[in-house]
């Protein structure tokens, strides 16, 4: 990450003003540019239109924005009184609306007709909680390949390294992220998901599901630059408690004056976990996971589906960056609600992509289905089973997968499984492990069911 240059406090750059121009810079900027960026001071000096003093205008906007800010009270800084806080300008409004559109409530996305429960409870679920289990994982330096990954996840077998582990680990996660969204956040749940998270997957000689009693710990970038120095061990608990205090509060009633965008407010959680630090490790997979949790308990039920954490892997830089930004800047949370709003515009967008390619698959194969004499004698789930069989040559099933994929009993799982493998629709092969059977899928399935 490029060196920052970090801004002047406000009060030094006030003392150098004239009443008079000081005035002026109050009426003539405001929170964001014409384009409706936010941007910081790194970015701002060299956006300043031609023959404005870059000092001036930085500190009208400083003004508007400092006037416009509302202060979180249950979260401060360095010392008490040093608290975080944001603003809502036009544009990040305008971001928020376009999320609620597609996945507040009952319609566009939410609406598809691929949502029915039987996708739902199969495909996914399967895929995208895998796929945020796996790049959740190598933002922390878990090396395994999406293709190992998804492999172990589906057949249920044991992690063979800590890259593995961390993997299955933050694929409980997920699903337990899913499963307690109704609870109030206690420190007792977070220590909960730090466990699941870094169960035999932990450095730093960090202990699973216990605060941090050391400072001997800093947050590198990805130039392996200190970037961040967290507060103090002693306070870590308190600061916990403040944060789930927070969380808690009642942010939506239609009859308040304190009104947080329940995506603000996740967006917060998950910055607040980053910058206190609580754990000697696996901070940033119980943060993620704290960021589902919140908007899934915030009636954002898709959110279920949407990856976040392959966006921020990509562009890990400019995750650093806002966070930076926010921490040099008055404690202006706004930087890294920005990015990460941002960030959930792509995810939910690719969502929206992978639905549409999903969509076509299906419709693709229910033609082949249609011509096909076999599968009109097949059941639901064993067409499920053969849609991931064509599309997949060579994925090996097994009893336990396809029961949790399907949501059946065992011994419906195996009778699938077996009445495909009869049909020549799969091929069933020993286990090198066990006595359970697999049963591979075929190179030429396709071939096969062409009428």
């Amino acid at each position: 990450m490029a060196r920052i240059r970090k801004p002047t406090p406000l009060q030094t750059l006030m003392a150098d003003i004239p009443p008079k121009k000081l005035l002026e810079s109050m009426s003539g900027y405001g929170l964001t540019n014409s384009q409706g960026e936010y941007l910081p001071w790194d970015k701002f000096q060299w956006r300043v239109r031609k023959g404005e003093d870059k000092i001036l205008a930085w500190v009208g906007t400083k003004l508007a924005r400092m006037s416009a800010s509302r202060q979180i009270f249950e979260l401060c800084a360095e010392t008490h009184d040093d608290y975080f806080r944001f603003t809502v300008p036009e544009s990040l409004q305008a971001k928020l609306h376009y999320i609620d559109k597609l996945v507040g409530g009952n319609q566009s996305i939410s609406d598809h007709p691929f949502f029915n429960q039987g996708e739902k409870n199969s495909y996914l679920v399967r895929s995208l909680l895998m796929e945020e289990a796996i790049t959740s994982s190598q933002l922390e330096g878990a090396s395994t390949t999406r293709k190992v990954a998804k492999e172990m996840l589906q057949t249920e077998r044991q992690p063979k390294d800590k890259s593995e582990q961390m993997i299955a680990n933050n694929y409980r996660l997920m699903k337990t992220a899913v499963e307690r969204r109704e609870e109030a956040l206690s420190l007792d749940l977070i220590l909960e998901f730090h466990q699941i998270a870094t169960h035999r997957a932990i450095d730093n000689n960090a202990i699973p599901g216990e605060f941090r009693t050391s400072n001997d710990i800093d947050v590198r970038d990805i130039y392996d630059e200190v970037a961040h120095i967290p507060p103090s061990a002693d306070s870590v608990e308190s600061r916990m408690q403040s944060l789930c205090d927070f969380a808690n509060a009642e942010h939506s009633q239609l009859e308040s004056d304190n009104f947080i965008h329940p995506l603000i407010k996740a967006i917060i959680l998950h910055f607040m976990v980053a910058y206190i630090h609580p754990f000697g490790d696996g901070n940033g997979r119980t943060a993620r996971a704290l960021f589902y949790w919140f908007m899934l308990k915030s009636g954002y039920w898709l959110f279920e589906y949407v990856s976040i954490s392959k966006l921020i892997q990509e562009k890990r830089g400019d995750y650093d960056k806002a966070f930076v930004y926010t921490e040099t800047d008055d404690n202006d949370l706004t930087y890294f609600i920005y990015h990460q709003v941002d960030v959930v515009v792509q995810a939910v967008n690719s969502l929206q992509g992978y639905i549409e390619r999903k969509q076509k698959e299906l419709h693709e194969f229910m033609f082949w289905l249609d011509n096909s004499a076999v599968a009109k004698r097949l059941k639901r789930g064993q067409l499920d089973i053969l849609r991931d069989a064509m599309k997949n040559p060579g994925r090996v099933f097994t009893v336990k997968g396809v029961a949790n994929d399907l949501g059946v009993g065992g011994n419906t799982a195996r009778h699938y499984l077996n009445d495909l493998a009869d049909r020549d629709l799969l091929i069933p092969a020993k286990s090198a492990v066990g006595k359970a059977l697999r049963y591979v899928a075929p190179a030429d399935l396709r071939d096969i069911l062409k009428p």
